[in-house]
């Protein structure tokens, strides 16, 4: 946001710098020179910033320089001053056409935005912060910035056979990839609820994604099902996550053998099996997409997720969620290349 601002302001002063550049080389430069017609220059990137107003306001600035250093030059009467008098018109009024343009498309792009924040809403649900037993926080970074929105997704509902958890990252990007994380979303919150066995959950899932997927399109997830000081999970290509002891050591369950991701059951031979591990008071889960991993700093070095298990300390789950988000922005360094969504549970 300060990089942008900065970039508006150069913008902004961008007209006035020139046309002062143009009359200080105009004057020390002498009539016999004659800088007078890059006094359009000025026009020319009024329509940058601003509406109307500011670009014809620039216009007229731009013409009376035209007239005072004229009349330095000696140009008032000369075919070269009425040339430049009538570029500067041209210059104000092809910028009028183009802020008008641009202003078109900037609404066109709010609607976009507002379109797609309502998208947003609707699809990736705020999680509730209490489930049962469960302490939940949530990060999301889509990067298509402009967008706001991206094919990672991640929810939590607390059902009758425990807190259970899913975070996915859909193969590609765009309005296709929002498509289907809507359909996985819409599966796992209905059968959540009602399917009695975790494996049962992922057997919905990967029918109602059979049935909107083609051309070999996939989806990795991994499933958590939270009861009983015990946490089973259920993976499907996913990223290992990352489990937090109360005394700060670190473990990474992962499956005995993992199961291709949603979407490729055709090439699979076996569907994945639950495996469990222990998740008691104190204890923290990391669930996350491998937009969080393989981010790159400008080192090209990878996330050091598992180095920075330290910023989770927090009392408050949401604030050390919000450290760990900002240390990855600031190891990245600028925009994202993938979308990255993280998912932390906590056992109160």
């Amino acid at each position: 946001m300060a990089v942008r601002n900065g970039r508006l302001t150069v913008l902004s002063v961008l007209p006035f710098a020139m046309m002062t550049a143009v009359t200080v080389t105009d004057i020390a430069a002498g009539p016999a020179v004659g800088f007078l017609p890059l006094v359009s220059l000025g026009p020319a990137f009024a329509p940058l910033v601003g509406g109307w107003r500011r670009t014809a306001g620039i216009g007229a600035i731009a013409l009376l320089l035209c007239v005072g250093l004229g009349w330095y030059n000696d140009l008032l009467d000369a075919r070269r001053g009425y040339m430049t008098f009538l570029s500067v018109l041209g210059v104000t009024a092809a910028g009028l056409v183009a802020v008008s343009m641009r202003q078109k498309r900037e609404a066109e792009l709010d609607n976009v935005r507002s379109i797609a924040e309502a998208a947003q809403r609707v699809l990736l649900k705020p999680v509730p912060r209490l489930a049962g037993q469960i302490r939940a926080a949530v990060s999301y970074m889509s990067a298509v910035t402009e967008a706001r929105i991206g094919g990672d997704l991640y929810e939590v509902v607390a059902s009758p056979h425990g807190v259970r958890v899913i975070v996915g990252d859909v193969q590609g990007k765009g309005l296709e990839a929002v498509e289907t994380a809507a359909v996985v979303l819409g599966a796992f919150r209905e059968a959540a609820p009602d399917e009695a066995d975790l494996a049962a959950v992922g057997r919905r899932l990967e029918r109602a994604v059979e049935r909107q997927m083609e051309d070999e399109k996939f989806v990795t997830a991994i499933l958590a099902e939270v009861k009983a000081e015990e946490v089973a999970f259920l993976n499907f290509g996913h990223p290992a996550p990352l489990l937090i002891r109360a005394d700060g050591s670190v473990i990474w369950p992962e499956p005995p053998a993992y199961a291709l991701p949603l979407g490729l059951h055709a090439h699979s031979t076996a569907p994945p099996e639950p495996f469990r591990t222990d998740f008691r008071p104190g204890d923290q889960l990391l669930l996350y997409t491998d937009g969080v991993t393989e981010a790159r700093g400008t080192d090209g070095r990878f996330y050091p997720l598992a180095e920075r298990t330290h910023l989770l300390k927090e009392h408050d789950a949401e604030t050390a969620l919000e450290t760990l988000r900002q240390d990855l922005l600031q190891h990245v360094n600028g925009p994202l290349h993938d979308d990255a969504a993280m998912l932390l549970l906590r056992y109160r």
